[in-house]
């Protein structure tokens, strides 16, 4: 899995743009719970699909950032937590045991 490193507010408006090209997944992880862990450790043991970048958020340490993307895109916060934008606009997001690399894999490109 290679991450990206979402750390910056003024990142969100480039996600957005870069949605438009292809799907991009924001991972929102808490580095202080198990359960996010977890998530994390399932997503990197998968194989991520083709063409969808894949954005890492540490909440702990950029917790407005966190916030700020929770209220840009219109999603309740959870952590752990998966966003899936698609023309510049959350089209799926899950959380906790939900977390599954195939699931979003099949959310990128539907309807695409």
């Amino acid at each position: 899995m290679n991450w990206n490193i979402l750390s910056e507010i003024a990142q969100l408006d480039g996600l957005k743009e870069e949605s438009r090209q292809k799907p991009v997944v924001i991972f929102k992880h808490s580095i202080r719970c198990s359960i996010s862990s977890m998530a994390k450790s399932r997503l990197e043991r998968s194989q991520a699909p083709e063409g969808v970048s894949f954005y890492y958020l540490d909440l702990i340490n950029n917790r407005a950032l966190s916030n700020q993307v929770a209220e840009t895109f219109g999603v309740h916060h959870e952590s752990p937590q998966v966003l899936l934008l698609r023309n510049g606009d959350c089209v799926y997001d899950e959380s906790h045991n939900g977390i599954d690399m195939q699931e979003i894999a099949n959310e990128a490109f539907r309807n695409s």
